[in-house]
């Protein structure tokens, strides 16, 4: 594919060849919830949360235990159970009743729920840090808002890095769109400044950051969504994860959904506006995900997305089919020549991106 580097197998660079490189091994996420909040949820922003986000604060896959809120370690250990678990009834060892246990390291505890920054700092400090320490543990991914990076937050990541220099720390945030009617709609509570200069105060601190976008917003055609690609491929993140959009039941995307404001996308218009995306993606950019499930008892569209298994091999049999692979139509930093004009700037120095017409949702 032109980079030198082995994508085992698939047609993109995913997290798994990056850990099957890194470490020589799969590696395993394990979701943990850590019981914070966020500010479009306790009244600094906004109390009915993004548009889209469950009651769960998307974390609605995170291990969930009883217990107080300051020790991670039992969500970690049985998160970790589970997966053995379920390996073992894949690849049961003969005359053997207990799952074996995984290798060391290859599990990256992953700070999903909410807004994983938004608590005070010596908390936080004490949550990560039980974390890193886990023998299994080869790193933490800590999911937030760009607005919740105080100096102090990253001064803790700073610090967390130095006394565990062979651990990574990955900052994942929820850009989702770069269009500002867009980010309204989904009350996403912060313009696009703060998520660009979020991400620079990370890359001074050298901390690689993971940048989420939906696929298939209300109000935003494939011109649009390539226009946040191009834009991503301008910053260069670490990672980035396409998921898409999931209608669950209790949000307020929900009631927009059943109003008839807008329509799920089928899976054929999916896997092509993905592929579409891929191979405009800078095959440097490591996918984290390129489509998500939802939870089965809240999802009410597109239903066909809980077979996540059909999805990933659908897509990667379109893309071997089609001789199409990450990068392929990829022209270099935001998708602007050498020659031109505008050669040198990134994406945000060029003019606003163009936005649309956004559904209205009732009551609202």
């Amino acid at each position: 594919m032109g980079t030198g580097t082995d994508w085992h197998g698939k047609p993109y660079y995913s997290l798994d060849a990056w850990c099957k490189n890194t470490y020589g091994r799969k590696c395993y996420r394990v979701a943990l919830n850590a019981r914070m909040t966020c500010p479009n949820r306790d009244g600094s922003l906004g109390t009915r949360g993004c548009i889209f986000c469950s009651a769960g604060g998307s974390g609605d896959f995170a291990v969930e235990l009883s217990g107080g809120d300051e020790d991670i370690r039992p969500q970690l250990e049985e998160g970790i159970c589970r997966i053995e678990r379920k390996l073992h009834g894949k690849n049961p060892a003969v005359g053997s009743s207990m799952p074996p246990q995984l290798p060391t390291p290859c599990v990256i505890a992953y700070f999903q729920s909410y807004t994983n920054t938004y608590a005070p700092v010596p908390r936080l400090e004490r949550l990560f840090t039980q974390a890193l320490l886990s023998p299994r543990v080869c790193g933490i991914s800590i999911a937030t808002r760009p607005d919740c990076l105080p100096d102090e937050v990253l001064a803790l990541l700073t610090d967390l890095k130095q006394r565990f220099p062979d651990k990574f720390i990955w900052v994942e945030l929820g850009l989702q769109t770069i269009h500002e009617k867009t980010a309204a709609f989904l009350r996403r509570g912060y313009a696009l400044p703060c998520f660009e200069t979020a991400v620079r105060r990370l890359a001074r601190a050298d901390i690689p950051v993971i940048v989420h976008v939906i696929l298939g917003l209300p109000g935003e055609d494939e011109a649009k969504m390539l226009e946040t690609i191009r834009y991503l491929n301008g910053i260069l993140p670490f990672g980035i994860k396409l998921q898409l959009l999931h209608v669950l039941e209790g949000t307020d995307l929900a009631a927009c959904y059943l109003e008839g404001a807008f329509h799920a996308l089928s899976k054929d218009a999916y896997l092509n506006l993905l592929i579409n995306c891929l191979e405009r993606l800078s095959p440097e950019i490591v996918l984290h995900r390129v489509t998500g499930d939802g939870p089965g008892r809240l999802l009410i569209a597109p239903l066909w997305s809980k077979n996540k298994k059909d999805v990933l091999n659908s897509l990667h049999r379109q893309m071997r089919t089609e001789g199409r692979f990450q990068g392929r139509l990829f022209s270099g930093s935001g998708g602007i020549s050498s020659g031109s004009a505008d050669a040198g700037k990134l994406p945000w120095e060029n003019g606003n991106p163009s936005d649309g017409e956004m559904p209205k949702i009732g009551g609202m």
